[in-house]
């Protein structure tokens, strides 16, 4: 079997060991004589794995008990929504810094349900830097503020947790689990799971709890997180699978010595690629050094015409997924937890032979 370097911001790569484990149970699980897809999410057998996986989740990530933690579906982008209801009282002003695509798109969903106070925007240099928190102008009576900490498209990251008075709410659906962070500081982390930690289809929540049992009344039953934590997140049919694969990701990486562990592996990753892209006329990356992603890395050509060209040959080299998202065109390397350092290794060399070959 020959695996391919994958690139993909999502649905991204998972880790080898976890698919190989997952492969071998996948016909019978546990003793149970089925597959961990087809036993109830109300037996005893799968509560043990949704409590494993968030035991191991909580360890990674020091979650005290002051917070719950919710395996919910529909994606982050469902949380555009969840947030303003389970969070702001009807015509209560929230925060949002707009630094790319994702926290534009939460922007248009809060709108729907909230007041919306911009408190900062770097739009208006293309989203290539993260504005200075000395800059910002959030609204003394916000409920919240929120942001996106790392945005997939632009591949702009921010250097620091925002310091306001308000809950502050992250969507870090491309970060969480890449490093060590302090979840206290957060009042509400969300991400995906399709960027580090297991398959599409699952989201997880991380909510303090004193920020529970806010929702208005008028919020659906599916979107409250009052809910969702009263029922250990089994108040429907979870994501089964989904949340058997995370689990296996949260030991992988326990395995691996944990967040510092993996930290120190994406630095590496990334260091090898922007100095490649630094010391290069034939390449560029748009963002500023100090704003720039651990996770995504997009970067030009010199000459856009050589754009297709260069992703067939990279395509024929296994090299897959490199294309840059439609809105800003280009290229972009994500790399996740589950991309080995030897893919980095392998999109390095093709990209020096490609300007050897066309620069």
């Amino acid at each position: 079997m020959t695996r391919a370097h994958n690139f993909c911001a999502g649905p991204a790569a998972l880790p080898l060991p976890v698919l190989e484990r997952a492969q071998a149970e996948l016909m019978e699980w546990s003793g149970v004589g089925a597959s961990v897809m087809e036993v109830s999410h109300r037996s005893s057998a799968f509560l043990s794995v949704a409590e494993r996986a968030e035991s191991s989740l909580r360890r990674l990530l020091s979650i005290s008990d002051d917070y719950a933690v919710l395996f919910l579906q529909g994606g982050a982008s469902l949380q555009f929504a969840s947030v303003p209801l389970n969070l702001s009282a009807a015509g209560q002003m929230v925060d949002q810094v707009i630094t790319g695509q994702w926290s534009k798109k939460a922007y248009a969903e809060q709108q729907r349900f909230a007041p919306v106070n911009v408190v900062a925007s770097s739009a208006d240099c293309g989203f290539t830097r993260v504005p200075p928190e000395a800059e910002w102008q959030p609204d003394a009576s916000a409920a919240y503020l929120h942001y996106c900490p790392n945005e997939t498209i632009g591949g702009l990251e921010f250097s620091f947790v925002p310091e306001v008075a308000a809950p502050i709410v992250a969507d870090m659906s491309s970060t969480l689990l890449s490093r060590p962070i302090d979840v206290n500081r957060f009042g509400v982390i969300y991400a995906g799971a399709q960027k580090n930690i297991g398959p599409a289809g699952l989201c997880l929540v991380i909510v303090r709890r004193e920020l529970l049992g806010r929702a208005r009344e008028e919020t659906p039953t599916m979107l409250d997180w009052q809910t969702a934590a009263d029922h250990d997140s089994m108040y429907n049919t979870p994501p089964t699978f989904a949340i058997y694969l995370a689990g296996l990701v949260f030991e992988w990486l326990e395995g691996l010595g944990g967040l510092e562990a993996m930290f120190e592996i994406n630095r590496r990753k990334a260091a090898k690629l922007y100095e490649l892209i630094d010391r290069s006329d034939f390449y560029d990356n748009p963002i500023e050094v100090e704003s720039r992603s651990l996770m995504n890395v997009p970067f030009t050509l010199v000459d856009d015409a050589l754009d297709e060209r260069f992703l067939e040959e990279a395509e024929a080299a296994s090299l897959l997924n490199l294309k840059g998202h439609r809105s800003v065109g280009g290229m972009r390397a994500s790399l996740y937890n589950a991309v080995e350092e030897s893919s980095v290794a392998a999109l390095c060399e093709f990209m020096q032979d490609f300007e050897k070959r066309y620069g």
